[in-house]
């Protein structure tokens, strides 16, 4: 193994008319790696608890509300060391900013234990899981999922390459934090500030007739559809297409898009949006349920034929704030973890 590494990153080092120089290794390549460099901290009762076979029914189990039990090694039970290789690996992962979000989401179990004055033992920001299943390498296909309340990262690597980052959902509970709290993060703190903005200013942005077709429902449904399931909904996607918006309100739309696939490395977010440009933007769909002023429940969707985006903020905080409470998720409409959706 020590020698794999070595001749891996040996290979990222070579020989320009001006020297030395560094190549940046690919996010499967850095996710193989660290994936290593993580196992090889566990002891092997750890490893029993961390690794799975690749093809285990549990790889396709995924959710984002508070649970007793879940697959996987809990942070809490780490060392530092361990924790450590944990974070390198979900730096590996993700994007700067998508693992700045990731801590966040998880920081705001500390917030809810503290607006709750620790009545719910679960609400804890080490209590989050890893599972690595089948075996890192780089000849051969892999998978991670890393897993807790309101926080669910899947991804596939095979022979080097991401070629799976889905389910990949987000939750915040408070979507925006209104007191301050000791020791945790601050009022004003708001991890998915952009995928709700965003979203206001696009509807904001429409006229009257592309209103009527966007908006789909008058209330916003109680959750995001297909929760848990290892493939997203069938349904056609509905709504006003891109193809019917101006050239001003497909800029808003794809950063709005961007701020979802921004979450990966540039690398993958790059793969997303070359699929989306290539399947044609005006193919995509955005669809609103619901109120369309902030505060009040609201539901929006973006689906082309490569992807499906969902957002629902309907459930008021711990403090009894309304709709502060965030579901968000991007899914594979050609299918979840490296699998193929079927028709």
């Amino acid at each position: 193994m020590k020698r794999r590494l070595l001749i891996a990153a040996c290979a990222a080092l070579i020989l320009t008319g001006g020297g030395w120089t560094w190549l940046r290794l690919s996010a499967g390549v850095q996710m193989t790696q660290a994936a290593d460099a993580f196992l090889a901290t566990l002891s092997e009762e750890e490893k029993k608890q961390t690794v799975y076979p690749y093809d285990t029914p549990k790889r396709l189990e995924w959710h984002f509300i508070p649970k007793d039990e879940r697959k996987g090694l809990q942070v809490k039970e780490m060392n530092e060391q361990q924790q450590k290789a944990l974070n390198d690996l979900l730096r590996a992962a993700l994007s700067e900013s998508g693992y700045d979000k990731s801590k966040k989401i998880m920081e705001l179990e500390t917030v809810l234990n503290k607006l709750e004055q620790g009545g719910r033992n679960i609400r804890d920001a080490e209590r989050y899981y890893a599972t690595v299943f089948g075996n890192p390498s780089e000849t051969e296909r892999w998978g991670l999922s890393f897993e807790g309340h309101h926080l669910s990262l899947n991804f596939v690597v095979d022979e080097g390459k991401v070629v799976s980052s889905t389910p990949a959902f987000l939750g915040a509970n408070p979507a925006i934090v209104t007191v301050d709290l000791a020791g945790t993060l601050p009022k004003g703190t708001r991890v998915l500030a952009s995928e709700e903005v965003l979203a206001f200013e696009l509807l904001n942005a429409l006229d009257d007739e592309q209103r009527s077709r966007a908006i789909i429902a008058e209330k916003a449904p109680q959750e995001i559809r297909a929760a848990g399931e290892p493939q997203p909904p069938k349904a056609p996607p509905a709504g006003l297409t891109a193809a019917r918006m101006t050239d001003k309100q497909k800029g808003i739309l794809t950063r709005l898009i961007e701020a979802y696939a921004g979450t990966m490395p540039e690398e993958v977010k790059e793969q997303r949006i070359t699929a989306i440009e290539a399947a044609g933007l005006g193919n995509i769909h955005f669809a609103w349920a619901g109120a369309t002023k902030p505060g009040i429940g609201h539901y929006y969707r973006l689906q082309g034929p490569t992807f499906l985006i969902e957002f629902i903020n309907v459930q008021p905080d711990a403090a009894g704030n309304p709709a502060n409470h965030i579901h968000s998720i991007w899914r594979d409409m050609a299918g979840d973890f490296a699998i193929p959706a079927t028709l």
